[in-house]
């Protein structure tokens, strides 16, 4: 019975955690570029030894049976809808690739093509303010005080007139799931190394958010019946036990 407490709370505190990144989710459903994180979940002991996963439990309830336990938090890198925009610095990426900013704290990476050029001509990541970094790693920059207005082609180069500025520094990651999200729509390499990514650079245009508002709300509404069930499990379990130790007393 005991066990079985265990089991439901451990249930409690799975769904919890989902809800949260899904909250999360729905916070971003508007958010360009935004990339839905997604916890996955394994019954324990027969599924965990299936999989090859025993080795991610330990202590005494790894084995067991019943329940579920957590496995991994993955970062959906789907792409997402591309929208239209009449800003001449916005760009969308189709397929594979990452824009690269210069922050702080180092190198970052985002889907999130909105870019703005500031009064020295610097092109700089709308959300987050960082300066984009070119092929080469250096920042772009074009002259604000010529009559060219600048533009983007499809392979990420930043015209203006007749003359090259620099190329968009687009990258790719050999394990994107090894990315780490930084906020401001930033990831962190993570310790990985890029390498220059072949992906076709839509320009007026980003990426929306990769999150599904209808399907998100069903998987909340589903995350919170089964947070529901195992606290009623609970409630009725230790009823139980309050029961069996009333009736052993009087026994006694």
């Amino acid at each position: 019975m005991v066990q079985g407490l265990w089991q439901s709370a451990g249930g409690m505190l799975a769904q919890d955690y989902r809800q949260t990144l899904l909250a999360n989710n729905l916070a971003n459903a508007e958010t360009p570029g935004f990339k839905p994180q997604r916890v996955g979940f394994l019954e324990r002991l027969n599924a965990a030894r299936a999989r090859g996963d025993l080795a991610s439990l330990s202590g005494p309830w790894s084995e067991l049976t019943g329940g579920v336990f957590e496995t991994k938090i993955y970062t959906d890198f789907t792409d997402g809808p591309i929208v239209p925009s009449d800003s001449p610095f916005d760009v969308a990426i189709r397929g594979e690739g990452f824009l690269s900013v210069q922050t702080a704290e180092g190198p970052r990476y985002t889907r999130d093509g909105r870019m703005v050029m500031d009064q020295g001509g610097m092109l700089r990541h709308a959300a987050s303010n960082a300066p984009v970094l070119s092929s080469e790693g250096r920042p772009i920059v074009v002259n604000p005080l010529s009559g060219d207005k600048p533009r983007i082609d499809g392979t990420g180069r930043v015209w203006q007139g007749e003359s090259i500025a620099g190329r968009l520094g687009v990258v790719e990651f050999a394990d994107r799931q090894g990315l780490v999200a930084q906020g401001e729509n930033l990831f962190d390499a993570g310790g990985q190394a890029s390498r220059a990514s072949r992906a076709e650079i839509v320009s007026r245009a980003y990426e929306a958010s990769g999150v599904q508002p209808a399907a998100a709300l069903v998987e909340m509404i589903a995350a919170s019946r089964a947070y529901q069930m195992n606290a009623t499990m609970v409630t009725m379990q230790d009823q139980s036990l309050g029961r069996v130790v009333n009736e052993l007393g009087r026994v006694g």
